[in-house]
């Protein structure tokens, strides 16, 4: 993975929160048989580009207003798979917030790198617990 990789990925998990933030699709994020596991926050495993969409849609008012990247690690696998490991701040509409981790698999594609899965997980108790 040289500099350029590292740029184009890093730049593909900052833009996941402006994306959804805005309300725009994240067809440009994800593959299209992305596999999105918020099992921690009670969701299962969303299959599909469309169902995420959709997932998202469903929640509505109950979506965060802000999604913060930060802190991303990414360890090469082979030449086009690539994990990711960041920290994500989701600001409510009420102003309250939860610290997060992702954990990524991106992968490289015909259209650039693209998320392949992410495991959303909730950081609750500190120091590891």
């Amino acid at each position: 993975m040289d500099a350029a990789d590292r740029i184009a990925i890093t730049d593909l998990i900052n833009l996941h929160g402006h994306l959804v933030d805005s309300g725009e699709r994240h067809d440009r994020l994800f593959t299209p048989d992305v596999e999105y596991d918020v099992s921690d926050l009670g969701g299962g495993v969303i299959a599909g580009r469309a169902a995420l969409w959709d997932a998202g849609l469903a929640l509505g008012e109950n979506n965060p207003v802000g999604h913060h990247v930060t802190n991303i690690v990414l360890t090469e696998v082979g030449p086009d798979e690539v994990t990711a490991r960041s920290k994500a701040i989701g600001i409510m509409a009420d102003g309250t917030c939860a610290s997060l981790v992702y954990e990524d698999v991106v992968v490289r594609t015909p259209d650039g790198w693209l998320i392949r899965r992410r495991k959303v997980i909730p950081r609750r108790r500190p120091l590891g617990r």
